[in-house]
């Protein structure tokens, strides 16, 4: 069983824990940040172009030495739905907002693809790491040429042995507790705790498990390490940084939050996520199956979560948070980063 000295020798990181790349929430200056801790600092790229993933990258280089991670969506996008179902259900909140339902959708959730490899190539990463699965063979081996080591996400044991057989190089063990989007990519959500699934993934895989879910003080890291966990990532605990991009209106609803808040949905997007209840929840339930599928939903949405974010509202925007928010503080990055990672350490 690999432990937190194993992963820092793996990755080159000073402090075993990795900044979650959360898609709207993290970029450059949280990635600066949680580098020059000591820790991995990621950049969420499923909703980036190509160049400006090697923009963001170019930035974060020029402003920190340290381990870096690229995160991708490896998602199978398939045919447009039909939204009319969808676009019913929404219609008296376009009337209310006096918007009018999107005729040009906004960019989609992207999977890896070729131009994101070349991407990869071109900023030559420490790491890169996949939700939804890992992209084909040939793409694969793409990443691994620039010299990349690769993490994998799974949801349950059967996963974990999914990536382990593809040849990842460590194994992010989601467990239930985690904010935002769940990256199940085998057989549907089969949600499980965070210490059940790191005590079972370290158990049976010869691999480095990092902790994701849940964790977002030191008690929660010593607990992840003790299950048997290299590493952790943390995501939530970030939150009410100034260096993360969590705008007005969740930050004023995190303060009065606790973890009882938090719920699976898949309004957003399609696919099921833990986020803050809001208006749209409380309106049409956490789970709708007249959600289009993933990543589909979002694009219905658009003008009635502009319109809200103008006013300073949250109502129809996804407020992904974890079952940890109420340990969440506004400490800046590098101190929150510190303090966890030197949290695994101690145990270790």
């Amino acid at each position: 069983m690999s432990g937190p000295t194993d992963f820092v020798a793996l990755t080159g990181a000073r402090l075993p824990i990795v900044q979650a790349p959360m898609a709207g929430f993290a970029d450059v200056d949280l990635a600066v940040a949680a580098i020059a801790a000591g820790g991995i600092g990621s950049l969420p790229c499923a909703m980036l172009t190509p160049d400006q993933v090697v923009a963001q990258a170019q930035a974060v280089r020029a402003q920190a030495t340290g381990p870096l991670n690229l995160n991708f969506f490896c998602h199978t996008l398939g045919p447009v739905p039909d939204e009319a179902a969808w676009r019913k259900a929404l219609a008296p909140f376009y009337a209310e907002e006096g918007v009018a339902a999107p005729t040009t959708p906004p960019p989609l959730r992207r999977p890896f693809d070729a131009a994101m490899a070349e991407a990869v190539e071109a900023v030559r990463p420490e790491i890169v790491s996949f939700h939804f699965g890992l992209p084909e063979p040939v793409l694969q081996a793409r990443v691994r040429a620039t010299g990349a080591i690769l993490f994998g996400n799974a949801t349950n044991l059967a996963e974990a042995e999914w990536l382990a057989r593809a040849g990842v190089d460590a194994i992010i063990a989601q467990g239930f507790e985690a904010g935002g989007h769940a990256g199940y990519f085998l057989a549907g959500h089969t949600p499980i705790g965070l210490t059940a699934l790191v005590r079972e993934v370290s158990a049976r895989i010869d691999l480095p498990v990092i902790a994701a879910g849940g964790i977002a003080d030191a008690a929660g890291v010593r607990a992840a390490i003790a299950a048997g966990a290299a590493a952790v990532q943390v995501g939530t605990a970030y939150l009410l940084s100034p260096e993360c991009r969590t705008s007005k209106a969740q930050r004023t609803q995190m303060a009065a939050a606790s973890a009882q808040l938090t719920v699976i949905t898949n309004l957003f997007s399609g696919g099921l996520a833990r986020g803050l209840r809001n208006r749209l929840i409380e309106a049409l339930g956490p789970v709708s199956p007249l959600a289009p599928p993933f990543p589909f939903a979002s694009a219905a949405l658009a003008p009635l979560r502009a319109k809200a974010e103008a006013d300073g509202r949250g109502d129809y925007s996804p407020l992904w948070a974890g079952q940890g928010v109420a340990l969440v503080d506004a400490a800046p990055a590098i101190e929150i980063t510190q303090r966890l990672g030197q949290a695994a350490l101690i145990e270790a």
